[in-house]
């Protein structure tokens, strides 16, 4: 296991410490644009440490997301909720990735005084609560919440591969590649996209058009 060191937070979470606030939860979540898969959010809850070396998902190279993955489930009380492709096509993904951020929130393990969010939105929570606009370059906690979704996430889509080989799910995370939109299609829809997605959609209506003309 990584080394661990004294919290050093965000200047968010500076604020609300100084103002008496101690339990205080970074919510983000990971997979708004794919095409496939779902989307996952993670709430995250730190005590007094804090694994080294914590920043957004998106600068830290894979090897390096998965390995402080393991140090923040370690060292941290941490949610996490998994929304489907049925429910953002039901809901859309907005409303999805609030529910999830709802969802990951009640899944922690005791409930937070604070919440601060990553982005415009927050979820219908009865907390106190600050949606912060690039919160993960300002939030110890949010930073730390989108290593956890993004790792979830990632590895759920990796675990598509074996069944779904032609798909490379591994390498694009179901995101709108120009090789996916390519599978998409050569090789049709499944399950796993999201049918109210621009591009899906387009590849069922050309798919319902090629019936229709087989049936005339």
């Amino acid at each position: 296991m990584g080394g661990f060191s004294e919290m050093h937070r965000g200047t968010e979470e500076q604020a609300l410490l100084a103002r008496g606030v101690r339990r205080i939860a970074g919510v983000d979540e990971a997979g708004r644009g794919p095409l496939a898969g779902p989307v996952v959010a993670a709430a995250v809850v730190f005590g007094d440490r804090a694994p080294a070396g914590i920043n957004d998902s998106k600068k830290l190279t894979a090897r390096r997301r998965e390995k402080l993955h393991d140090e923040i489930l370690f060292g941290a009380d941490v949610g996490i909720a998994i929304v489907s492709p049925a429910t953002i096509d039901r809901l859309n993904i907005l409303r999805a990735s609030l529910e999830a951020m709802r969802m990951a929130v009640a899944a922690l393990a005791a409930p937070p005084e604070h919440i601060l969010v990553d982005g415009r939105d927050c979820p219908e929570c009865p907390h106190d609560m600050t949606a912060l606009i690039g919160g993960d370059a300002r939030s110890l906690s949010i930073a730390a919440a989108s290593i956890i979704a993004k790792v979830t996430r990632d590895r759920i889509m990796e675990a598509l591969c074996p069944r779904y080989p032609d798909y490379g799910f591994s390498r694009h995370k179901g995101y709108p590649t120009a090789a996916h939109r390519q599978t998409l299609a050569t090789r049709g829809v499944l399950d796993h996209h999201r049918r109210s997605f621009g591009p899906v959609r387009a590849c069922l209506g050309e798919a319902a058009a090629k019936d229709t003309e087989y049936l005339r």
